[in-house]
């Protein structure tokens, strides 16, 4: 998730939280002058990702731009990359990467083409069902299952759903039953039960992808499979080593905080708040008034069984 599972919080996560078979890096835009920009290489070096297993994510609508990075990212060490196909942002899309490229199938089809003639390492995609109908993903899915695609992450939203609307969970079903490459599900997995009631519907499901139902969650994944729930002590442990592994790097407590109160607009829903505390902590101005208004969740919140009004 763009400026909320950097590398710093892949690292303090992995530390508190382990179990997370992959990590995704936010995605990066390959273009014609061969470069990657530094932000996107902090991210990527394999000194800063120890200890995880790290995929990453690729915005492309040009098969030569995908195939160079691509290639780029074999040198680093990086045996798998990811063409994403799901970004609904309206600066993405108008430029006909991530959901936009949906729009255009025949564009599609012949990047894919050229992708997987050419000797990159496992490419994966993750794909919404289309751009404005859920009727594309039957065409997408004959695009798709041309390839040797590595593993398909299908979030069943069109883009102009955004992240509103419920998931279209007949579409996925015709993914299971279309699909010739591994199958991941991605879309409002935000508790153990809906997790659970996934897998039991469709056991074809190889993973599940989680973002915003992880963020709020930092243990989801270890519930998922030990039933184990996040406990307060580990939670603001978590927290204070994510401060510190930030403060360490940022400048000032203005990008210290805005780092920090975009983790609890996910966070907060795991505590009962009647909204005052969340208030508070967006209210901080300095690290001060931000650890006291931090410390009160801690301290004097009922902590909930699972993060509630994600959707």
């Amino acid at each position: 998730m763009e400026g909320v599972t950097g590398r710093i919080y892949r690292a303090v996560h992995s530390r508190f939280f382990p179990g997370i078979d992959k990590y995704y890096a936010p995605f990066f835009s390959p273009t014609e002058t061969r470069h990657i920009p530094p932000k996107d290489m902090e991210e990527l070096r394999p000194e800063n990702n120890k200890g995880i297993v790290l995929v990453p994510q690729l915005l492309a609508n040009n098969a030569d731009n995908f195939i160079w990075a691509a290639r780029e990212l074999r040198q680093m060490g990086y045996d798998e990359v990811n063409l994403n196909l799901g970004c609904p942002s309206g600066t993405v899309t108008a430029k006909r990467k991530g959901a936009g490229l949906l729009a255009y199938p025949d564009e599609l089809d012949a990047m894919l083409q050229r992708i997987f003639s050419a000797d990159l390492p496992q490419i994966s995609v993750k794909t919404r069902i289309g751009f404005s109908d859920p009727a594309e993903f039957e065409r997408l899915s004959e695009i798709f299952g041309r390839y040797p695609i590595y593993e398909l992450t299908v979030h069943p939203r069109v883009r102009e759903d955004f992240y509103k609307n419920r998931v279209r969970l007949d579409a996925y079903g015709y993914a299971c039953k279309a699909s010739a490459a591994p199958l991941v599900y991605n879309g409002d997995i935000f508790t153990a039960d809906d997790c659970a009631g996934l897998l039991r519907r469709f056991p074809e499901t190889r993973a599940v992808m989680m973002g915003r139902g992880l963020a709020a969650n930092p243990a989801l994944a270890r519930q998922i499979r030990t039933g184990e729930r996040a406990d307060r002590e580990t939670l603001k442990a978590f927290h204070d080593a994510l401060f510190d592994a930030y403060d360490a790097v940022l400048y000032g407590d203005t990008a210290l905080l805005h780092k920090m109160k975009e983790l609890w607009s996910y966070m907060i829903r795991l505590f009962a708040d009647d909204g005052k505390q969340f208030k508070r902590i967006g209210k901080a101005k300095d690290r001060s008034e931000y650890r006291a208004a931090a410390g009160a969740v801690f301290d004097g919140l009922e902590l909930l069984g699972d993060a509630r009004g994600v959707r």
